[in-house]
């Protein structure tokens, strides 16, 4: 079977990719013909490692920009300066890239699809699919994020259009439910997002470092975790935090740490490509986040045998994690509740590995021998709804 992928940006650091890599790797090695395609690429390979077998492909390929006198201007025509999308709503977050020049290559190479399937995986692409791609192709729309958490004016477009997918793939049964109301009639599975539980180099439990890992966004709520942390280190000094990631936050966070005076334990670590060796050394993972899809380090950080303290935020946490049993999860966005659970957990090494080989447990449900066969069955059953109607087509002419 042909699969195609469509990413923003294949060529970028975010967990979706991440995950989409490792989708589009095990639907190669099970036999298919598999691409992904970045609407952007800028910069000469993808930063994570993919399978050799699928191919990646750019339709706005700015890293190999023309030489001479015209590349200032064929650059304007594709970057945020050019005129403003016709399709994709003002409240999604990936709009600003999408020019009318480049949301019209988009739309040509949809058109013209011929075949397999089209997973489209964020609400800009999702919404430019439910328009414009060949009704050839089985169209199956990924959603990485919360209904609840999308703005107005994209959750509108989401109303009115997803209707129109063959499938539309969730990460969590709450998701399945919300978006199975909105969408009636519309079939809505829930498939996670895998991650690679192979060999990997467990927690000790006796390092006094604690993680954290993501993007530096108002989202990943780090301006919430550092007081939080400050409150629960004044009486365990021999304790630190890590936060891994980058973003337009880090000078807010700097400004908090100075301000909290925890620049002797608070350490703000950049992006690194080697995380599972920073979890190996930690004791326990903290998501701070103030809504999730489906948190991919927090189960990655299991993966390590890494207990967690969370903010139940919508969604993701609670489907994941028991409260007591493989971390402790506190109400959101409340900065002495977390301060107080990271507290219980510096003090009883006992619950860090109780909870540690507990969160190990739970993450293999998230490997990929468990998860990608998911996806295998949706795209064969769809494929067979399309062939039926054909086959009977043929059988009344015979």
């Amino acid at each position: 079977m042909k699969i195609r992928y469509l990413l923003l940006n294949a060529y970028g650091k975010g967990g979706t990719i991440r995950t989409v890599f490792n989708q589009a790797g095990s639907m190669a090695a099970a036999g298919h013909d598999v691409e992904v395609i970045s609407v952007l690429r800028r910069r000469e390979s993808p930063w994570f490692p993919l399978d050799r077998r699928v191919r990646v492909t750019a339709i706005v390929d700015s890293y190999g920009a023309p030489a001479g006198p015209e590349p200032r201007v064929w650059a304007a025509r594709f970057s945020n300066r050019g005129r403003p999308s016709r399709f994709v709503p003002n409240g999604e977050v990936s709009r600003e890239h999408f020019t009318r020049d480049v949301e019209t290559r988009v739309i040509r190479w949809m058109a013209r699809l011929r075949g397999g399937v089209l997973v489209t995986t964020r609400p800009s692409l999702n919404i430019l699919a439910a328009q414009h791609a060949s009704t050839d192709v089985i169209r199956v729309g990924q959603e990485h994020m919360n209904l609840a958490t999308h703005h107005p004016d994209v959750r509108a477009a989401i109303t009115r259009l997803y209707s129109r997918f063959d499938a539309v793939a969730v990460l969590t049964e709450r998701d399945r439910e919300e978006y199975a109301r909105l969408l009636p009639g519309t079939r809505v599975v829930c498939i996670p997002n895998a991650v690679h539980t192979g060999t990997k180099r467990q927690s000790t439990y006796a390092n006094h470092i604690a993680v954290a890992a993501g993007r530096l966004k108002n989202q990943k709520g780090f301006d919430l975790l550092i007081p939080a942390f400050a409150q629960a280190v004044a009486t365990r000094p021999d304790w630190q935090l890590r936060i891994f990631g980058t973003g337009d936050k880090e000078p807010q966070l700097r400004r908090l740490i100075e301000r909290h005076h925890v620049y002797n334990h608070v350490f703000l670590m950049g992006f690194t490509a080697r995380l599972d060796d920073e979890l190996a050394k930690a004791s326990m993972f903290v998501l701070s986040s103030r809504f999730e899809g489906l948190p991919m380090v927090m189960i990655e950080s299991m993966t390590h045998g890494l207990p967690v303290v969370s903010y139940d935020c919508p969604t993701g946490p609670a489907d994941v994690l028991t409260d007591g049993r493989e971390g402790l999860l506190v109400p959101p966005k409340n900065v002495g509740a977390l301060a107080v659970a990271m507290g219980q957990m510096m003090d009883d090494e006992g619950m860090r590995v109780d909870m540690g080989m507990a969160a190990l447990a739970k993450s293999r449900m998230y490997a990929p021998e468990a998860v990608h066969p998911r996806w295998e069955e949706l795209f064969a059953s769809l494929a067979a709804e399309r062939a039926a109607p054909r086959r009977k087509l043929v059988r009344t002419a015979a």
